[in-house]
């Protein structure tokens, strides 16, 4: 898979660096001299030229990528970048990084946003979830299916603990993912059971949160992170 990756900060090296080692195909693009240090990672593609501008998008090949990934510090450059690369170039899939909650709202497929990554509404899920027990965590939403990967870590009171995994009636369309138990990830056993301190992944619609939420924690049942930006998707 070929993925260009603009802003070619930490961020944008760090995922490069990930993608590399998976084995794609990886361009940088910065329009900051000092940003383009290719001898960290000399296995990907460099180019100094300013993602914003279809001439640097045509010099990049953009049309010949299968991800566009707009990781640079500036959201509205991040929106101007996936907008061309989804638009101008019809690149499969876009990737953009929100830097500040505010603008959550715009990073959707208007924009020609795919996938919105925030990084404060991750991390503040992530907390949100670290402090809770049988509180029903919002991580990520995908506005193209209109679902949401969300998380619970099971309290030892839910009713579920000790029921066979096969025989749990989830509500709605709600599929549960995967169960990590002592720190370590496993896919769910319709034979096993569900365990206190289990933490659950789910994807649902959201329509559906709150009856997972008072099916696995009645006493508790509350969503964490209740509201998220319309049509925000993260990975």
């Amino acid at each position: 898979m070929r993925v260009a990756i603009a802003g070619a900060g930490n961020v944008g090296r760090s995922i490069a660096a990930e993608l590399v080692e998976n084995g794609h195909e990886v361009l940088l693009i910065d329009r900051n001299p000092r940003a383009i240090k290719s001898d960290t990672l000399p296995e990907a593609e460099w180019l100094l030229a300013d993602a914003c501008e279809l001439s640097s998008l045509e010099e990049a090949g953009i049309d010949t990528c299968d991800v566009a990934i707009a990781a640079t510090g500036d959201d509205k450059a991040n929106l101007v970048m996936s907008l061309l690369c989804k638009t101008e170039f019809g690149v499969p899939r876009t990737v953009g990084r929100v830097n500040h909650p505010k603008n959550e709202w715009l990073f959707n497929d208007v924009w020609g946003v795919d996938v919105a990554v925030s990084t404060p509404r991750l991390m503040s899920a992530l907390v949100e979830e670290a402090v809770t027990v049988g509180d029903l965590v919002r991580l990520l939403t995908f506005h193209e299916g209109a679902a949401n990967l969300v998380e619970m870590t099971l309290p030892n009171d839910s009713p579920t603990v000790g029921i066979r995994i096969g025989e749990l009636d989830w509500p709605g369309d709600v599929v549960l993912v995967a169960i990590i138990r002592d720190g370590h990830a496993q896919a769910p056993d319709p034979d096993g059971a569900l365990e206190g301190g289990d933490e659950l992944l789910f994807v649902t619609a959201q329509d559906y949160e709150q009856q997972l939420a008072d099916m696995l924690s009645p006493r508790e049942g509350r969503i964490a992170v209740a509201k998220l930006a319309p049509r925000v998707q993260t990975i």
